[in-house]
């Protein structure tokens, strides 16, 4: 927006703008004059014992010209703040917020609320972190003495033989603290679901809520793909790891049938994949078929690990950004994601000459190098897809 404003106009909707988006508690450190930017490094560095639960940055603009037009990502940060700082939070503007990405100096708070984690209300938190991070510290105590046990010593062996593959080319899920810590949040979380029990899949879906949680913890410059973990305390570790679990049980809830016998949740998905191509993009549709390409080939992947072989791992927790904040996100706007992406590639598709050359390329797109903006791009053509069929909702429905 562009606007010319003088004298005393300015100034007086420079104070109105500052009462809009000044968080709450701003009033309690505005003494200090601090940066945004130092709070924000603070919030991120803090790995003190005395702090068992994550809080929302304080974020004081006073000494921000509004007129300077601070970056996007300033201002987001700012609305952020306010809302996680507010006494209950809003999760439907959390949600709408957080859409189109969340900061990553807020991202753990906000992805904790999302998930149903963390309650709304800012004074129960802390209580509730202390609560769930001992009720897995007791899981662990329970269950994870039996894995050499007859009956589970073939699912442990599973898990143990699949966490060393996952993301290989990154140094952070090669350290064998880190394996250790997957292999009880995985065998734990089989323990407490029969049902489906440990599934190949599940395993890549512990590392977005892993590098999160543990970016919270370490400072801004520091990257977590290659952080060294024995640099933390055992106490932030654990906290790490009990985090990360709470919030893989939540979002498994969703989409349970996924991983049931059989799996008929991914069946399903597929299918509605199919026909939404059909729909959209039948000069693709008829490629595949005329190759005898079963979209099961190539798409059980996508549905059972969620695009997370696909995309680099920055990318993903771009993506589950926009997944979090939708309501059925890894359910139905997971389908439709997909289908933008072989939209996407649907000229380059088509050029294949055979079955071969199709397999392939569909099973290795292109997207090594994608970066935010490349996923931001799949995520509107993906929200156009599902709005464009919002009332004609059957290719998603259960038959």
């Amino acid at each position: 927006i562009d606007i010319t404003v003088k004298g005393k106009q300015k100034n007086l909707l420079k104070n109105r703008l500052i009462d809009v988006v000044k968080p709450r508690s701003v009033s309690s450190v505005s003494a200090n004059k601090t940066k945004p930017s130092d709070n924000v490094s603070r919030q991120r560095s803090r790995t003190s014992h005395e702090s068992n639960s994550p809080s929302p940055p304080i974020i004081s603009i006073e000494n921000i010209d509004p007129f300077e037009l601070p970056d996007r990502e300033t201002v987001k940060l700012q609305k952020f703040g306010k809302l996680l700082a507010g006494p209950n939070t809003d999760l439907d503007h959390l949600r709408n917020l957080s859409w189109s990405g969340i900061p990553s100096s807020v991202r753990a708070t906000t992805w904790q609320l999302l998930c149903g984690y963390l309650p709304a209300n800012i004074d129960r938190r802390e209580e509730t972190l202390k609560r769930k991070r001992q009720e897995y510290l007791n899981f662990i105590d329970q269950y994870y003495h039996t894995r050499s046990d007859p009956v589970h010593k073939d699912t442990f062996r599973q898990i143990h033989i699949d966490i060393p593959r996952m993301n290989p080319n990154i140094p952070l899920f090669q350290q064998q603290i880190v394996q250790e810590c997957f292999e009880r949040i995985l065998f734990i979380w089989s323990m407490r679901h029969p049902a489906s029990g440990y599934v190949q899949g599940i395993n890549d879906l512990v590392t977005p809520f892993f590098v999160v949680f543990l970016s919270y913890y370490i400072s801004g410059d520091k990257n977590p793909e290659t952080y060294d973990m024995s640099q933390l305390s055992e106490h932030i570790r654990k906290m790490i790891e009990a985090d990360s679990f709470w919030c893989l049980q939540k979002l498994l809830e969703g989409i349970q049938d996924n991983y049931t016998l059989a799996q008929p949740g991914i069946q399903y998905k597929v299918k509605a994949l199919k026909d939404l191509i059909k729909r959209i993009d039948v000069s693709l549709d008829s490629h595949l078929m005329n190759n005898s390409i079963d979209y099961l080939q190539f798409a059980f992947r996508w549905m059972n690990n969620l695009l997370m072989r696909e995309f680099p791992l920055r990318c993903v927790i771009r993506l589950w950004d926009s997944y979090l904040s939708e309501r059925d996100g890894l359910a139905v706007f997971h389908v439709y994601v997909c289908a933008a992406l072989l939209s996407h590639f649907s000229q380059m598709i088509r050029e294949k000459k055979d079955f071969q050359e199709t397999m392939l390329f569909v099973q290795n797109l292109p997207t090594k190098e994608w970066t935010d903006d490349d996923i931001e791009l799949l995520l509107a053509e993906a929200f156009q897809l599902k709005y464009m069929f919002a009332d004609a909702p059957g290719h998603l429905q259960h038959k």
